[in-house]
């Protein structure tokens, strides 16, 4: 089986895996978990659940156990989307090729179910207390889960990145931003991963540190396909970075060196993934296929 092949198949798992956690309405909510379902169904990469279940199989993990984390990460990386696209912050039209949810639901909605997808998340997750999953285990990963999309995490790479939009970025600024408003929910799936199998903590460490290396290099990536990239491939407004006044890697080093770093960044991430004694060969191919990614 070719790496696309495989790729599409665990993709397809994944679909199946993290859609089984959505809600179901009850009558007067229906409105807001349509809106989550909207955002939450539009496809996507689901990276992020994929490396959760890749590392947790890598470190000898088996059940289910990794589940209900693999969509809560989901829902938060898709509540951080629907935010994202606000008029207040990027004001994007278009998302995964599809109107963004508040050109679908209005403003008020999409807020409301950008909260109830990271509400639900955390209600998600705490079903793994309810598992034969270690409760150790699901300990150490709900306080990953709780810290890396927040404010030392996720939500504050946003707040630099807001704030600092149309100014000269220094490399330690955009070097921030990128860490934390891309690299921790990516740093939270590998490492939620790794702890919920068991594996020691040295290896968790490293793990973090393959997934701050993929974040970077997916985000310098994105950066690169907002200058070439196809707005009908890549699902979003090409440009939208430019039009937006935002200061990017591409911005600081043009589009040459941006692909090199790329390229040695994503290595790097496979060098350090080389040097532990357990192997994942498709989680290896999917963080080098980062460097030739066009959506």
């Amino acid at each position: 089986m070719t790496f696309s092949e495989e790729l599409k198949q665990k993709t397809a798992h994944v679909e199946e895996v993290i859609t089984g956690f959505l809600p179901e309405g009850d009558g007067f909510n229906d409105t807001v978990i349509k809106a989550m379902k909207y955002s939450f169904m539009a496809g996507g990469k689901r990276l992020r659940p994929m490396l959760m279940e890749e590392c947790y199989h890598m470190f000898g993990g088996s059940g289910d156990a990794v589940q209900p984390f693999m969509a809560a990460i989901e829902m938060i990386h898709t509540y951080s989307l629907i935010h994202d696209d606000l008029p207040a912050l990027d004001n994007d039209d278009l998302r995964r090729g599809r109107p963004t949810n508040h050109k679908v639901y209005g403003e008020a909605m999409a807020i409301l179910a950008g909260d109830a997808l990271l509400n639900y998340a955390y209600e998600t997750a705490a079903g793994a207390f309810d598992s034969e999953c270690n409760i150790k285990y699901a300990a150490a990963a709900m306080k990953i889960l709780a810290r890396k999309p927040g404010i030392s995490g996720m939500l504050g790479g946003q707040v630099a990145d807001v704030e600092l939009t149309g100014s000269r970025l220094s490399e330690e600024q955009l070097h921030y931003i990128y860490e934390n408003k891309t690299g921790a929910l990516i740093e939270a799936s590998m490492m939620i991963g790794t702890v919920l199998a068991g594996a020691e903590e040295r290896y968790v460490d490293i793990m973090e540190q393959i997934a701050s290396a993929v974040g970077i290099a997916f985000q310098i990536q994105d950066d690169i396909l907002d200058v070439v990239g196809d707005t009908e491939v890549i699902g979003k407004p090409a440009h939208s970075d430019m039009d937006n006044g935002k200061i990017t890697y591409v911005t600081i080093h043009g589009l040459d060196k941006a692909a090199e770093d790329v390229k040695k960044i994503s290595e790097h991430a496979v060098e350090l993934l080389d040097s532990l004694p357990y192997e994942n060969k498709f989680l290896r191919e999917l963080i080098l296929s980062l460097i030739s990614r066009n959506k």
